[in-house]
């Protein structure tokens, strides 16, 4: 019952309200951007030859702004957001007038949630293992022409490089497709065919993300356990007698992953919102590319839908974290 008041409620009340006050600011910072979508859908079926007739055109935008959900005042429109979004109802993209949003997130999202993830994971197990081995043993040779390496790669802008990777494999060599993330025309379907073409296709995107994130990751690990290491309880164990291989695996590298956890609980919330660049450099099928679309035709729904997305996202994998951490560090307690 102690843990439960002490605990569990505060850190809920906290996640219930960063989702509340988040959703809040996604619903009404686009309402404050110039775009107005109906005009633009207005403008745009103009410019593809429909002829709208001037006697019904009244009619045809009450009907498009009830549909947008822009109907009455901003606080009625803000009560009918809500409603709306515990029936899982985002409305219909502008862009792609009349797919609804959640199709086309459901589209979208294995696209990133695939690619994304796999990078975040392996980017962090390679980077956290290399980097502790390398601050555990910093004198080595081996571990200073990493270090450099790293140094090297680290600071470059994640668009350079991944154009970088791309004008070399994809252009200069052709060993990999230059974008999308599928053969032109491909239907999908489980077998190795399909499987063996997305993981062609996704290969030189996931190896820039992994590449640049194993980088920050062995960075900060490696600092991280330099300092562990000069602690007086890994001294007292050198001292004492203990295996070198206990001391680095369960002494050093186990505390210094510590706050590495939170890392990558932060990594992981991130995901959706980092998928912009890269797929729009590789050209990919995923969440960046349809939030890119969103924001310069003016979507509203779109917008709201994927960053709300984002935003329970990260919240949750915070309290995951946060409910989960004593089990990784005894020193955390709950009551």
């Amino acid at each position: 019952m102690t843990f439960i008041k002490r605990y569990l409620i505060p850190r809920l009340i906290q996640y219930f309200l960063v989702i509340f006050f988040g959703i809040t600011a996604v619903f009404f910072i686009p309402r404050f951007s110039p775009s107005d979508p109906v005009q633009r859908t207005i403008t745009q079926l103009r410019s593809q030859g429909s002829y709208l007739d001037p006697a019904s055109m009244n009619e045809f935008i009450n009907d498009l702004t009830e549909l947008y959900g822009l109907q009455g005042s901003m606080l009625e429109q803000y009560g009918a957001f809500w409603m709306r979004l515990f029936r899982a109802d985002f409305g219909v993209s502008f862009f792609q007038f009349p797919t609804p949003v959640s199709n086309l997130i459901r589209t979208a999202l294995p696209w990133t949630a695939g690619l994304l993830l796999t990078t975040t994971l392996l980017s962090w197990f390679i980077g956290n293992i290399i980097g502790g081995l390398a601050g555990y043993f910093s004198r080595k040779p081996w571990s200073r022409a990493l270090d450099a390496v790293a140094m090297v790669i680290r600071p470059l802008p994640y668009y350079i490089f991944a154009f970088a990777l791309l004008l070399l494999l994809a252009y200069v060599v052709r060993w990999f497709p230059v974008a999308g993330g599928t053969d032109i025309g491909r239907q999908a379907a489980f077998n190795w065919a399909f499987i063996k073409d997305v993981l062609r296709h996704a290969f030189l995107p996931a190896l820039s993300l992994t590449i640049l994130g194993g980088a920050a990751n062995f960075q900060i690990m490696k600092l991280i356990v330099q300092n562990v290491n000069a602690e007086a309880f890994v001294n007292y164990a050198k001292l004492g007698g203990v295996e070198e291989s206990r001391i680095v695996s369960k002494y050093v590298i186990r505390n210094a992953m510590l706050p590495q956890i939170t890392n990558l609980a932060l990594s992981l919330g991130q995901v959706f919102s980092g998928a912009l660049i890269t797929e729009i450099v590789f050209s990919y099928p995923g969440l960046g590319t349809l939030l890119y679309n969103a924001i310069i035709t003016g979507d509203y729904n779109l917008i709201m839908g994927i960053t709300l997305l984002s935003i329970v996202a990260i919240t949750t994998a915070i309290l995951i974290i946060d409910l989960l951490y004593p089990l990784f560090d005894p020193r955390v307690r709950y009551l």
